[in-house]
């Protein structure tokens, strides 16, 4: 079986390492860049690279586009001219649905089957360098096949996911915006006009910026997003989002509502609905917002227990995201902020801070 995998970067070097152990399956990575192949070949992540689309997809059983959404549909135009394996079946990893599958619907694809596929997991770090064969472990991964692709071909691009041990999830390409632009994309909107109204304060008191740390700083993280992504991800969610802006108003003008008739039962009823809602969200699926995982560690103000702590936590190979000193005051204790990608790091650090008797919060 032959895999071409266009742009292995996270999503598709992570793509290859859960497949390329596959009895029987070759891997071949594109890149128009080759230096790009070269990085593929010498990280291991696929079996072969190559520069020439042509020779990535020839004889391929699976073609899968792991690129950003605004280049999505330039290269499945490219691929469909191209000589393809009766039967082959591509996909991307997009995170909007409906315009790739309106593309793959006017190409008129013969003997070959487009099923639109979005893997709902990520990492703060992009580039093959990023890879894991383990990203999707325990994340939803979205199909969203034509309605009239053969049952045989969602079969056989389902059954070849499950070897990345995410849960598939069949789905409508509208239903999936509709959802996605809801719990993804209008968040990330929220944090940048938050983050930019905040911005505009400080220009006439820094105090702001200074203030800003701890919860802020942490609901906000998704405002620092790669700017080029989410421009094509927002454009081609467009009349999604738009809708969801404008519930999104309604939603900020009842809290006007309540504040200027000073409707404290109201608001506790807003307070109460959400709080509702968020208890009865799964805690341990990833998503499409990258989890963070932070250790608050109170630390006394002595030399060298910083670097003891770090240094343990080497010893032990537990990967540590971030490190930031929050508090550090003569004669009283400091506050540590650890911060995990992992919950497994996390949970592995915590016994580590217990055996130096560190006092801790998370």
């Amino acid at each position: 079986m032959k895999i071409a995998i266009f742009g292995v970067g996270l999503i598709g070097g992570s793509l290859a390492l859960c497949l390329k152990e596959t009895p029987g399956v070759r891997i071949v990575g594109h890149s128009g860049n080759p230096k790009s192949v070269e990085k593929y070949l010498k990280r291991n992540v696929v079996d072969e690279a190559t520069t020439s689309m042509e020779e990535a997809v020839k004889d391929a059983d699976f073609i899968f586009l792991c690129l950003p959404v605004g280049l999505l549909e330039d290269y499945l135009l490219k691929i469909s001219a191209l000589p393809l394996k009766p039967g082959c079946i591509i996909s991307d990893v997009g995170s909007t649905k409906q315009s790739i599958m309106a593309c793959a619907d006017r190409l008129k694809l013969k003997d070959v089957h487009f099923i639109g596929g979005h893997p709902m997991a990520g990492k703060e770090k992009s580039g093959v360098e990023a890879a894991t064969s383990h990203l999707f472990e325990n994340a939803y991964y979205v199909l969203t096949p034509a309605a009239d692709t053969p049952e045989e071909a969602y079969g056989k691009l389902s059954e070849l996911l499950s070897r990345t041990k995410a849960q598939i999830i069949r789905m409508e390409p509208a239903l999936h915006d509709d959802i996605v632009g809801a719990v993804s994309h209008l968040p990330h909107i929220i944090a940048v006009a938050l983050v930019n109204q905040v911005a505009q304060y400080n220009e006439s008191n820094g105090l702001y910026r200074l203030l800003a740390a701890g919860g802020f700083r942490d609901i906000t993280r998704i405002a620092s997003s790669e700017p080029i992504i989410w421009r094509d991800i927002l454009i081609h969610n467009r009349d999604v989002l738009l809708k969801l802006l404008q519930d999104w108003n309604g939603h900020i003008e009842r809290f006007i509502q309540l504040l200027e008739a000073g409707d404290g039962p109201g608001i506790e009823r807003e307070f109460l609905d959400a709080n509702r809602f968020r208890g009865e969200l799964p805690e341990r699926r990833k998503g499409m917002i990258t989890s963070m995982y932070d250790v608050y560690v109170d630390v006394p103000d002595k030399p060298g227990i910083i670097g003891k702590i770090t240094t343990q936590l080497g010893n032990h190979r537990i990967n540590l995201s971030n490190i930031h000193i929050l508090e550090n005051r003569l004669d009283a204790p400091g506050v540590l902020r650890l911060t995990f990608r992992e919950e497994e790091d996390m949970n592995r650090a915590l016994k580590v801070l217990q055996e130096l008797g560190c006092a801790y919060h998370y």
